[in-house]
């Protein structure tokens, strides 16, 4: 069985990276078999809850406020909206919902309440709850914990080194102390990144040598592949090749071999075959539905027919860890405690950030 490391540093995971195709490619898919059923690959549902209006200056996202990018934004979805959805998905195959607030940290007050009823009331359906709602506390994570809640996603986004050449609003430190939050629950932890932003590869081993740090490591990382939305810092850069994409998939699955590596954005960019390579790689995880928060994805009826063809089966909820119990509000043990925490603001600025920004500006 493959060893745990959390001692991976960047030079090793570059060698891993950079190996000959096949060989990689053979050790990724060995590794993967050891820990996981190659012929099972979990369908989640992406929904977003509230779309548009972030205060954040993440150079690859449509939803910050501060850029012109035609993303029609919303306030935070009912409950029983929420709950009609995540019956769709589950009726397509999904067994997991995910839940994206475009918030750069959650808010004690009706808005978390309501977003803690929504996770009871979808933990409810037997199905695995993740929310990605920018920074937590403690307390926060807790009252999460409590009502359900299975995953907390919260990306590294890249390396640290280039962390400071993407986003501006807070830092890198931020990202790293919520999940620790996160840790002091029950919990499990879903942390990846985006490639194609512009970074060196060098970056991003140093991505996957801060997520193999964490201890445990992530029950899941996302990888994602820059979806250049037109309005962003980003929307000029070229997408990656697929093979970049295999590469990073098969570097992660070694370099975190528990952990389930979920294919993210950038799949309406790939072919079928590009997408089995990836499973074979160690991909083990997919979001379905037409959209991925606010960009586009495959429809669930064409992943459906690309896992007939290549026999897999879609993973059960609760596999890797057991269902949480939902404590209702009324007997909840944690208070809202108005908490106003310090996250920090880095305050350098990003040249085409504030280009993005100067051109929202004119245009609206």
């Amino acid at each position: 069985m493959t060893e745990i490391r959390h001692n991976w540093t960047k030079e090793e995971i570059l060698a891993i990276y950079n190996k000959p195709m096949m060989t990689l490619l053979y050790e990724a898919a060995t590794t993967h078999r050891e820990h996981h059923d190659p012929n099972t690959v979990q369908v989640s549902t992406l929904l977003s809850i509230k779309t548009g209006g972030c205060p954040e200056d993440c150079g690859y996202c449509p939803q910050a406020a501060r850029y012109h990018t035609d993303i029609e934004g919303n306030d935070l979805m009912s409950v029983q909206q929420v709950k009609a959805q995540a019956l769709r998905a589950k009726a397509s195959g999904s067994s997991r919902v995910c839940m994206g607030a475009a918030w750069r940290n959650v808010k004690d007050g009706p808005e978390f309440d309501n977003v803690l009823e929504m996770v009871r009331t979808i933990n409810k359906l037997d199905m695995e709850v993740c929310c990605t709602l920018g920074m937590v506390t403690e307390n926060q994570a807790e009252r999460l914990a409590e009502a359900g809640l299975y995953a907390y996603n919260h990306n590294l986004d890249t390396s640290e080194d280039y962390y400071k050449d993407v986003i501006s609003t807070r830092a890198f430190e931020d990202r790293l102390d919520t999940i620790s939050n996160v840790r002091k629950t029950n919990v499990t932890v879903c942390s990846g990144g985006i490639i194609g932003m512009g970074e060196a590869v060098e970056d991003r081993a140093g991505m996957l040598a801060a997520l193999a740090k964490l201890d445990p490591q992530p029950e899941s990382t996302p990888i994602n592949a820059l979806v250049a939305v037109p309005g962003t810092p980003m929307e000029d850069i070229e997408p990656i090749s697929i093979w970049e994409m295999i590469r990073m998939v098969a570097t992660t699955r070694i370099v975190l071999p528990q952990t389930q590596v979920r294919l993210s954005a950038g799949r309406t960019e790939m072919s079928r075959e590009g997408q089995a390579m990836c499973f074979f790689a160690g991909a083990n995880s997919i979001f379905a539905g037409d959209k991925l928060l606010t960009t586009p994805n495959p429809d669930v009826n064409e992943d459906m027919k690309m896992f007939d063809l290549l026999g897999l089966t879609p993973q059960k909820p609760f596999v890797k860890k057991a269902q949480p119990e939902s404590v209702e509000a009324v007997d909840s043990k944690f208070e809202s405690l108005g908490e106003k925490p310090k996250w920090s603001r880095p305050g350098h600025k990003i040249e085409r950030n504030e280009e993005a920004k100067l051109a929202g500006k004119a245009l609206k």
